[in-house]
């Protein structure tokens, strides 16, 4: 985030991704105002959360006119980096791999995966979706020849750490960890873990248990 972007709330910081992507909605639809119940509506978030991270970023609403679309919509591109684009590497081309690359965050014309690596793959490189894929001998090379800060780790669990350490070694300063391996980094590299069966499992207790919780 930008460095005049005060400092918020965990929870709140995971949001503002969401809130971005729905009220470009409403800009596209040509909706020109909102309010935080329709917000609330669109988004499944209760109202008060939406209108306290808001609150975190100084008066962003007037009372009895709501919010001004265009306007939030230019302040959380500015707030979140929209308009500088991030290049991105995959470690790991198996199943689950090969949907990022298909994907390529199509959505999101400001984040692209622009290279990969998986041990199948030649030192030469190979392409898979039109985007060229390395073997990992080649990965202290590449992603300090791109300079990428981003990976994203669909490694098997045994070798997790491993990878991980060497891209510690590289200079990487985020990991989007898809192994069930709760990586050991310092405090300069930020891993946010995406456990499936974790995720899928704690579904199933909220539903069998009626625990009600949010969307978000």
């Amino acid at each position: 985030m930008t460095g005049e972007t005060p400092k918020i709330p965990q929870a709140t910081s995971k949001r503002l991704p969401l809130y971005y992507r729905f009220l470009q909605n409403f800009a596209n639809s040509g909706k020109k105002r909102v309010s935080s119940s329709e917000l609330s509506e669109a988004m499944k978030i209760d109202a008060a959360t939406i209108r306290r991270d808001f609150s975190h970023f100084g008066a962003l609403g007037r009372k009895g006119y709501g919010y001004d679309v265009h306007y939030l919509v230019d302040f959380f591109r500015q707030t979140l980096d929209q308009d500088e684009e991030t290049d991105v590497a995959l470690i790991g081309v198996g199943s689950l791999g090969n949907a990022f690359l298909k994907y390529n965050f199509h959505k999101n014309h400001n984040t692209r995966i622009v290279i990969a690596f998986d041990p199948k793959a030649p030192s030469d490189g190979e392409e898979t979706s039109g985007i060229p894929v390395f073997h990992p001998d080649m990965i202290k090379e590449k992603i300090k020849e791109l300079g990428i800060d981003l990976v994203i780790l669909t490694v098997p669990s045994r070798v997790a750490q491993e990878v991980t350490d060497q891209l510690v070694e590289i200079g990487v300063k985020g990991i989007l960890n898809f192994t069930p391996v709760r990586l050991a980094v310092p405090e300069s590299v930020r891993v946010h873990t995406i456990d499936l069966s974790v995720e899928l499992q704690t579904l199933i207790y909220f539903i069998k248990n009626d625990v009600k919780d949010s969307h978000i």
